[in-house]
């Protein structure tokens, strides 16, 4: 398989922010999201048999010499889009195997289903300002379960619309763990502008929609164009 890097650094999204974390990113994407912020995994990276990424996430995830336990217990595979390697599939098994707490971001364009059921999804469902809207296959709904979370990132009072819509009309807020809604954070570059957390969670209480504002942690810890955290 194809990895880009593998780093431990604080889980920055979702309803395990703030917990430590091992981040295995896998290289290559099939999509071009306006707004990405990790478009260096589109291309490089580095050739690693499934034994040497497990064997690099046990060497950053840290042992208990007595127990054997896991001091950093989470491992998020990430990207790019990590379905696309076929060795995520088998990756993830012996990551559970192991006794780790196995997250997968995904767009949920590839199929869901194949994947450990062990495994949380957090599925990144594009909004129509990411340039990437309707590439969600809809037959993945059915292989979401009540520990999975769906994650919109929203560029506009347009892509929250979309949000607000797509969560009401398939039941989201029941179907899976958490629902959550996160403001695009502006590049400091200036290639894409940002979505004001305030109006967004100002929109969510005024229309009592059943999900969680999500903030990425990390890129207020770190300099938000640094790598590897």
């Amino acid at each position: 398989m194809v990895i880009t890097e593998i780093f431990k650094s604080i889980q920055g999204e979702g309803t395990r922010a703030g917990l430590p974390c091992v981040f295995v990113r896998l290289t290559g994407c099939n999509l071009r999201c306006t707004w990405c912020d990790t478009a260096y995994a589109f291309h490089g990276g580095t050739k690693m048999t499934v034994d040497e990424v497990l064997s690099r996430v046990k060497e950053l995830a840290g042992h208990d010499r007595d127990t054997g336990r896991a001091a950093v217990p989470l491992v998020e595979l990430t990207g790019g889009e990590p379905l696309l390697q076929g060795e995520t599939v088998p990756l993830s098994e012996r990551l559970l195997a192991e006794g780790y707490t196995v997250l997968i971001e995904t767009s949920g364009e590839r199929p869901l289903a194949r994947l450990p059921r062990e495994v949380i999804k957090i599925v990144d469902v594009k909004c129509p300002d990411s340039g990437e809207g309707d590439t969600f296959d809809m037959t993945n709904l059915q292989a979401l379960t009540a520990h999975d979370e769906v994650k919109f990132v929203i560029a506009t009072r347009r892509d929250y619309e979309f949000a607000r819509e797509f969560e009401a009309r398939h039941d989201l807020a029941r179907r899976v763990h958490q629902v959550l809604f996160s403001p695009v954070q502006e590049d400091p570059e200036g290639k894409w502008p940002g979505q004001r957390a305030r109006a967004l969670a100002e929109w969510i209480l005024a229309d009592r929609v059943p999900v969680r504002l999500g903030l990425q942690l990390h890129k207020f810890i770190w300099d938000p164009t640094l790598r590897g955290v």
